[in-house]
């Protein structure tokens, strides 16, 4: 969240600029002016509290002197008790009062970044740069959709995993499950030889962990709860829906040295959202469903390094998907489209031939210190942080972006081999991941797993008819 001094003049804050960044967001902009007048009064509140502090310190003055004296402190003692269970009923008021204060605060948006293009419609996100292979026709239309590919290929089978889970549940078989045990295996080594660290968190976060690092609005729609009870208690936990909300509660309360930085961490995980796409969209096949796999690019750094760093992390995913033979565009999204941590946000879509449009593979965000402030990753030393005259706090910059989400990847590999057959290999690297597969006895090919792979896929395409077995 921001800084609740932003919004406050006498405390050196501007809160225009966050009603111009709200009115950029197209965000209720009467969201800081109630912000403000709970600070107000959180303000008074706590005030009440150090009103009956100083009253029982000198009720405390008069008892010792009475005792002093030899002299009864009856009524002094019973006026203290009675001032201290005052004290405890006002601190539990102000604390509610601050717990209300945050929760507004949590509403209004990041600062949006000055290039990022302001409407509340997504059909004027901006296209930045786009890039295709030199054979790509972009008129050519596959003749079967991903998840047609991967049935024929035995990759998939979509009737257990619905029988197994309900809606949207899957089994990923065969040469299916071998090509995405291939992305992981590529996109890790990749981030690695980037200088990332690589990093498997827990799939589960605590409820207080989840709520510094999580909207609000995801823990009803997108989070499945875990509860030891039928009722949500404090010691529920939280499936994660991406392996940043892990990562970036993995340094909370810490101070990190300028010379530590940048932190950075390829994270891989299992993720989990209860919705998996609106209204239909993407219904079919693996492209959105409610368990998959991710490879994340996660930063921390120095607050004037983010945006150097979020360059980087976009021609990384850039550089990755090249290697894949993906085409793509990067599309910058627009402010009204933006979640509330991210101050600006870039995605890479891949072409996918059978819909013959492009789809999100990759979504990178800036979210500076939005996220680090409630998680108090602090920038620099403590000693040095300790300003005399009042200096502000200051945070380092978090920055997210999927590099790899695996389904989505492995579905417009398939779609894009299937359209070319098999005149088109895999990546090299890619390949080289495949090529570990030790072979079976009753394989197609007696060459590497991607031979096999490949022409598994092209018989079955040329022939409609399932692989043989």
């Amino acid at each position: 969240m921001l800084d609740i001094e932003d919004f406050i003049e006498e405390r050196g804050g501007n809160p225009e600029k966050i009603r111009e960044s709200q009115r950029r967001r197209h965000a209720p902009v009467e969201l800081v002016d109630e912000v403000i007048a709970l600070w107000q009064d959180a303000r008074k509140t706590q005030y009440g509290v150090t009103q009956i502090g100083t009253q029982i310190n000198g009720v405390q003055k008069e008892i010792g002197l009475k005792k002093r004296a030899k002299e009864d402190a009856t009524e002094l003692l019973k006026q203290k008790e009675e001032l201290t269970e005052k004290k405890k009923i006002q601190e539990e008021l102000a604390a509610a009062k601050n717990a209300e204060l945050k929760v507004k605060a949590k509403l209004v948006g990041n600062y949006v970044h000055d290039s990022v293009h302001v409407s509340d419609n997504e059909d004027n996100n901006t296209i930045e740069r786009t890039w295709e292979p030199e054979t790509f026709d972009k008129t050519k239309q596959a003749a079967l959709s991903h998840h047609d590919v991967l049935l024929r290929l035995g990759g998939y089978d979509p009737v257990r995993g619905v029988k197994l889970v309900g809606h949207r549940g899957y089994c990923l078989t065969g040469y299916g499950m071998f090509l995405n045990l291939a992305l992981v295996n590529y996109a890790t080594a990749f981030l690695f030889n980037k200088g990332y660290t690589p990093n498997q968190p827990p799939f589960m976060l605590n409820r207080d962990q989840m709520a510094k690092t999580a909207q609000l609005s995801q823990f009803d729609e997108e989070l499945y709860r875990v509860s030891e009870g039928p009722t949500p208690s404090e010691s529920d936990r939280y499936l994660i829906a991406t392996s940043e909300q892990p990562l970036s509660a993995l340094h909370a309360e810490e101070w990190i040295q300028p010379s530590e930085l940048p932190i950075k961490y390829c994270g891989y995980s299992t993720c989990f959202r209860k919705e998996a796409g609106s209204h239909g969209r993407d219904a079919w096949g693996v492209f959105r469903v409610h368990q998959f796999e991710k490879v994340e690019q996660f930063v921390l750094c120095g607050p004037d390094d983010s945006w150097d760093q979020f360059d980087q992390m976009m021609a990384n995913s850039e550089e990755f998907y090249k290697s894949l033979g993906l085409p793509y565009q990067v599309v910058g999204i627009v402010t009204g489209a933006l979640n509330n941590a991210a101050a600006k946000k870039y995605d890479l879509e891949a072409w996918f031939p059978f819909q013959k449009e492009y789809k999100e593979l990759v979504s990178c965000s800036n979210c500076t210190d939005y996220q680090t402030r409630e998680l108090e990753i602090r920038h620099g030393s403590k000693k040095g942080k300790q300003i005399v005259g009042g200096g502000k706090k200051e945070y380092v910059h978090a920055l997210n972006a999927v590099s790899l989400g695996m389904i989505p990847s492995l579905v417009g590999i398939i779609s894009l081999i299937h359209r070319y057959r098999h005149s088109v290999l895999l990546s090299e690297h890619y390949a080289a991941f495949l090529r570990t597969t030790k072979q079976r006895k009753d394989s197609l090919c007696p060459r590497c797993c991607e031979s096999i792979f490949l022409a598994s896929l092209s018989s079955c395409l040329l022939s409609r008819r399932p692989p043989r077995k």
